[in-house]
């Protein structure tokens, strides 16, 4: 059986751009595998803490200091078995401040965790989630694609790809939806244009 992570991570709620192209991308995955099971994960309705000493010192073989901060290991491992089990990951990314939720940085130091999705060897680091497809749902109100004068300030998308890449995900697909602060008809356009793309997907 298939099994679709979708994951959230915009702050807009029900007014988001990514949290709506995310639901597309899963809907379209499940009609091209039947059957496919969804593990959901929203990553402001139920987000880890950010890294502190107390976590570090954690990994470093230290006691658990208090049940908050057990807790908060538990949610961070089950992120961990969740990309494992995962054989398609579909990923909502608003651009905030040229980069990435915070929400969503804290999913990645969470997952990246040497021995575990990477490995340092002889010849650099290597990736060791292999075989799975991540499908991107990117938002951002400005135009920041190739070409575009902004392009130099993207580090969102490009940030992404090199984390993810990082510990072995490479086959990624982007979904777009850009310029949606520079108008209504430049909104629908570049929503539109997305849309028709999910329902382009084949895989």
């Amino acid at each position: 059986m298939t099994t679709i992570l979708h994951i959230d991570s915009s702050i807009l709620g029900g007014y988001s751009v990514s949290r709506a192209l995310s639901a597309d991308i899963v809907a379209r995955q499940q009609a091209l595998h039947p059957g496919a099971q969804v593990v959901r994960r929203d990553l402001v309705a139920d987000a880890a803490m950010h890294l502190s000493d107390a976590h570090l010192a954690v990994f470093q073989g230290g006691p658990v200091a208090n049940a908050a901060l057990a807790q908060d290991l538990a949610l961070g491992a089950s992120y961990l078995d969740d990309l494992f089990a995962a054989d398609i990951i579909v990923i909502g990314a608003p651009m905030y401040n040229f980069s990435i939720p915070t929400q969503l940085k804290g999913w990645i130091d969470r997952v990246s965790v040497a021995g575990r999705t990477f490995k340092y060897g002889t010849n650099g680091p290597e990736g060791l989630v292999k075989g799975k497809k991540v499908f991107i749902a990117s938002a951002r109100g400005g135009v920041y694609s190739d070409g575009s004068p902004m392009a130099g300030l993207d580090h969102q998308e490009s940030y992404l790809l090199a984390a993810l890449a990082f510990i072995g995900l490479t086959e990624v697909t982007i979904i777009r939806a850009e310029g949606l602060a520079l108008g209504e008809e430049s909104k629908i356009t570049a929503i539109t244009k997305a849309k028709s793309q999910i329902e382009a997907l084949t895989s």
